[in-house]
């Protein structure tokens, strides 16, 4: 599985941004889909999770409300909807992948996820 994402930018605290994710090479219903994002200096942290249906998904606790992570089989392609951003949720976002089953506590670890994508940057200025 390829994964490409796009829709980082530079937004003010308050605004929005959506993040897409773009999967080729495989049945993208096969596989739950995730965000990640790592700040400067920190290690790479769990943001949203998605069931390959759609009908599962979990999220951190500090995002959960602002964020809204989705996806789209027949364009093979997931979602993560961020309003109310804030400076603290600057950072680099990593869509990834994996085949795995739903595991509520694994959903959240990076070694769970097979496939990443390159990463696009969001910059959110008080």
């Amino acid at each position: 599985v390829q994964l490409q994402a796009s829709g980082g930018g530079l937004v003010q605290a308050g605004g929005s941004l959506r993040l897409s994710c773009a999967a080729s090479g495989r049945t993208f219903s096969n596989y739950k889909m995730a965000w990640f994002r790592q700040a400067p200096g920190k290690e790479r942290e769990f943001v949203a999770v998605i069931s390959g249906s759609g009908g599962n998904t979990y999220y951190r606790g500090s995002v959960k409300g602002r964020f809204t992570i989705s996806r789209d089989n027949a364009k093979n392609t997931v979602y993560l909807q961020m309003n109310s951003l804030k400076p603290e949720d600057t950072a680099v976002y990593y869509c990834a992948a994996d085949d795995g089953p739903w595991a509520p506590l694994g959903n959240i670890r990076t070694n769970m996820y097979f496939y990443w994508g390159q990463g696009t940057l969001v910059t959110v200025s008080s």
